[in-house]
């Protein structure tokens, strides 16, 4: 019987893809240059990446329209065993790639091996698409078949960020591929190994063919490229709600669709009939996983004026006790903050808060790129630790008296991404939520969870709504819609 315990032969080889982009199923050197890949736990340059230019853009999006054709013609069977296979092989090089991702990104161990996990489910979820009902019968008052079908847009754009570059990537490329789609990929510079080659990688070995995924990683200037190539139909984009509003306007000038995923401020409230120390555990993971650096982090702790300084001085012990260090040379509970302007933004919305008013309870300090998990008690409610995004491991907690000032303090943002309630009756927390807009609300959980085939989105300054997850999000997302009727003779008309 064969040994099949071997380890599976290596995916990502730096000599293969260093310095260069991929287009048309080639590693070919970017136009724009090239740019160092750095751990940021040790300033080690992992490896040399390749930058695009607006040219290789377009270079790879006549590519991907041309490969993509074919691929939406073939019988849905093959486009589903590629993603299936695709899935298989992010299981296999699970410990090769969470490497990248601990790394590269600065995720602890959990975290890299949950982004595994969630990029295979997304790949399995996304093998049903190809066989799901693309259309319907509708009722047509003239004697013809008259029918909806939902067609591949055909190119698709995805832009994804650095903090969980696998997760935030494969939840747009494995859906638009299964449906029939060609795709460019253009991940953040920082991340470009674990959100770029990674998937790149894996699709050759699970047999994708040629052109239908291309990688052109680059900054500002290549992604303006990507949402004004008049062959790129759709964009998927996930990132700040700055740069969104951008993608969003220029999209629209381009009468092309753009899904944003945008940044996240989520509220997290605590009922007076809850237990203080499940809140506190849930809200440690909510506010701190990954250095905060996940758009669905917990922001604003609203908690009942009768739990306050308990759930206060339990959270800040709790920071107190938490391991800041590199995730790859022993047991951390946080990594570092992705970089030095991450790091000074951070620190400067604690100090001007604390020079608000608010109380420094835990934290507020820092080693190189190793920032102290922090909980500010009372800030006020117009400082930017509170009512911004920090994308830091930033714990804002003020107190409520009433449901309707809880109500009152978690609606009172332009963001609408996550939200989470702890309630001994978690009906009447339902009721509460069912009062607060937000994309999604977790009973009795934090804001931070993510499964393949559920819906994901906010709504205000955090999104266009779910474009992401499930078989309705996802056909919605990447085709379009096209009216087709047949009559057995050709109609008469009057004129």
């Amino acid at each position: 019987m064969a040994d099949t315990s071997a380890a599976p032969q290596q995916l990502l080889t730096v000599a293969d893809f260093a310095g260069k982009i991929f287009i048309d199923g080639a590693w070919v050197p970017g136009a724009g240059g090239t740019l160092p890949s750095t751990a940021p736990a040790t300033g080690e340059v992992l490896a040399e990446i390749g930058i695009a230019s607006p040219d290789d853009v377009h270079r790879a999006a006549v590519s991907a329209s041309h490969a993509q054709r074919e691929w939406a013609a073939l019988p849905h069977p093959q486009r589903a065993a590629v993603l299936r296979r695709a899935g298989a092989l992010w299981e296999q090089h699970a410990e090769e790639i969470s490497g990248w991702n601990i790394r590269e990104v600065g995720a602890i161990p959990p975290l890299a091996g949950f982004a595994l996990h969630v990029s295979a489910a997304e790949c399995y979820e996304a093998a049903s698409l190809p066989s799901a009902p693309l259309g319907a019968m509708l009722s047509s008052e003239e004697p013809r078949l008259s029918l909806a079908e939902q067609v591949p847009v055909g190119v698709v754009g995805v832009i994804s960020p650095f903090n969980v570059p696998l997760i935030l990537g494969i939840r747009a490329v494995a859906p638009a591929l299964a449906l029939g789609n060609a795709v460019l990929l253009k991940p953040d510079p920082r991340t470009t190994i674990t959100g770029g080659v990674a998937m790149v990688r894996i699709f050759e070995e699970a047999g994708l063919p040629k052109g239908l995924l291309q990688l052109v990683p680059g900054g500002a200037e290549v992604g303006e490229a990507l949402v004004t190539e008049p062959l790129v139909r759709v964009i998927a984009f996930t990132g700040s709600t700055r740069a969104g509003r951008s993608v969003g306007e220029l999209a629209g000038k381009h009468l092309k669709r753009a899904h944003l995923e945008l940044g996240g401020n989520s509220a997290f409230i605590v009922r007076e009939d809850a237990d203080v120390d499940q809140a506190v555990n849930l809200a440690t993971w909510g506010a701190f996983l990954h250095q905060g650096q996940i758009c669905m982090t917990v922001g604003r702790h609203i908690v009942h004026e009768s739990r306050f300084e308990e759930y206060v001085a339990k959270l800040a012990a709790k920071a107190d006790s938490m391991v800041v260090g590199d995730p790859a040379a022993g047991q951390a509970h946080l990594g570092p903050l992705i970089d030095e302007t991450q790091r000074d933004r951070v620190h400067g919305l604690v100090e001007a808060a604390i020079a608000a008013g608010a109380t420094l309870a835990a934290g507020g300090s820092y080693d190189g790129l190793f920032y102290r998990p922090t909980v500010l008690a009372n800030p006020p409610r117009d400082t930017a630790a509170y009512c911004d995004e920090v994308f830091g491991p930033v714990a804002s907690v003020v107190s409520y008296a009433t449901d309707d000032e809880a109500v009152e303090l978690a609606s009172d943002t332009e963001f609408g991404l996550s939200l989470g309630i702890v309630s001994a009756d978690a009906l009447g927390a339902l009721a509460l939520a069912r009062r607060i807009p937000t994309g999604i609300v977790h009973i009795n959980d934090q804001t931070v969870n993510d499964e393949a085939n559920a819906p994901f989105g906010g709504v205000g300054a955090s999104g266009t709504g779910s474009r992401h997850g499930g078989v309705a999000a996802n056909i919605d997302a990447f085709t379009e819609t096209r009216w087709i009727t047949m009559r057995r003779e050709p109609g008469q008309y009057p004129l």
